[in-house]
């Protein structure tokens, strides 16, 4: 599988965060800053945004690194992905990213 699928199928590789890391973009860290903020009505400040990805050594958001429930049980179980997991369907932790993101959960059932 591609490394820069998540554990729970999203495309780190267009993720805003992993490309201003890799650019070292800090307007685009403003702006994804601003955005996350808006959408999880919590403050996430610029020097948040660093991440190589979820599955890729190297930084990842304060989120991704120790708050995702998804990434801390494939990581527990030792899963490539959770497209893996023999759970995976009757997974509520999933389903809060798959039921939105048809593309999420056809990377994880076709991997």
């Amino acid at each position: 599988m591609n490394d820069y699928i998540a554990y729970c199928g999203l495309d780190c590789e267009s993720c805003e965060a992993r490309l201003a890391t890799i650019s070292n973009d800090e307007l685009l860290r403003q702006s994804v800053a601003k955005e996350w903020s808006e959408l999880n009505s919590a403050e996430i400040t610029p020097e948040m945004i660093n991440c190589t990805g979820c599955r890729i050594p190297g930084a990842k958001t304060p989120y991704c690194d120790s708050l995702c429930p998804i990434r801390q049980c494939a990581m527990g179980r030792q899963l490539e992905t959770c497209g893996s997991c023999p759970e995976m369907k009757a997974c509520e932790k999933l389903a809060a990213i798959t039921n939105g993101n048809v593309d999420a959960l056809h990377r994880l059932e076709n991997a």
